[in-house]
């Protein structure tokens, strides 16, 4: 099953992505600037081969609902998130509120 839900955040409007697969849940957050995701985010990856589309994410591990992803610590982010003041450590709704 797939949902897909408007969030609203201080006015402005994101939207969250919940996957239901077998034994694990897929999670995002996102507007057209940029998004948090679950563990299942590979930063490295952005980072790394993929730092010239300069995407904009952060990474939140040990989420399970839309809710606790607004609400967890950043665990790692992309270069091009640290370039809009967001860092490891921060909650994913304060993150998702720099990429306005």
């Amino acid at each position: 099953m797939i949902d897909l839900s408007p969030i609203e955040l201080n006015g402005h409007t994101f939207l969250a992505v919940t996957v239901l697969l077998p034994k694990t849940t897929l999670l995002s957050i996102s507007n057209d600037k940029g998004y948090i995701m679950c563990g299942a985010l590979d930063v490295g990856l952005l980072n790394d081969q993929l730092k010239d589309r300069k995407i904009v994410a952060g990474r939140a591990v040990g989420v399970r609902t839309i809710d606790q992803l607004l609400n967890a610590p950043l665990e790692s982010v992309t270069f091009e998130a640290e370039s809009l003041g967001i860092y490891k450590g921060m909650i994913g709704r304060e993150a998702l509120l720099k990429m306005i």
